[in-house]
């Protein structure tokens, strides 16, 4: 293997993740790639046995991506690790409303996070779009209402926040809810992570 050529780094990682996760081969093309994405990106063969993928994830999100549909993230992290070129060809346009001055004031006024006044403000702006949040349980949770007030029908939502407070929670009422979704259980996760799962469903649209 050539040590500096990426490309090949990434075969042999590819290959090395295969052959430690056989039971990966028993899974649809579309799921084995995400998870293969994300067990590459955190370089831990564990993260394979806590995603969970809603059987109809990958062809919505795919079915988005084609059409030109939006994405919204809850933090520039997410948009930052986004592979720009895929974007680009499809005419997909990423939100991240974080540092918005109006998300920043009403957070202020009202006493709570960023994350949750930028959700509520984005998600007019992506109906029909994906969702991907990576960092805050607060966004998701937020997202979760909204969705289940009616006021948003995103075709996926990607939910991998991270930390002891509301993360492992806030992925259980996404998985509750019934709609597409990707998600990574319990306290982990993490912006990377999210990023890691829009580049794979990227790769195959």
């Amino acid at each position: 293997m050539e040590l500096f050529n990426p490309a090949a780094i990434e075969r042999e990682s590819m290959r090395i993740i295969e052959e430690n996760l056989p039971d990966l081969a028993t899974l649809p093309a579309g799921e084995r790639s995400i998870i293969k994405r994300v067990v590459h990106t955190t370089g831990d063969l564990s993260c394979a046995r806590l995603i969970r993928i809603h059987p109809r994830a990958v062809e919505s999100g795919l079915r988005a991506l084609k059409a030109g549909k939006p994405i919204l993230t809850d933090v520039n992290m997410v948009r930052s690790g986004l592979i720009k070129n895929r974007l680009a060809s499809l005419g997909v346009e990423v939100i991240c409303l974080i540092n918005h001055p109006e998300v920043i004031k009403n957070a202020q006024m009202r006493g709570t996070t960023r994350a949750m006044v930028a959700m509520e403000l984005g998600v007019p702006k992506i109906e029909g779009g994906i969702i991907a949040i990576g960092n805050a349980p607060t966004a998701l949770f937020t997202l979760c209402r909204l969705v289940s007030a009616g006021q948003v029908r995103p075709a996926l939502v990607v939910g991998t926040p991270v930390g002891f407070v509301g993360a492992a929670e806030s992925k259980e009422e996404l998985i509750s809810l019934g709609i597409p979704y990707i998600t990574m259980i319990g306290t982990r996760g993490g912006s990377t992570i999210a990023a890691a799962i829009i580049n794979a469903l990227l790769l195959m649209a």
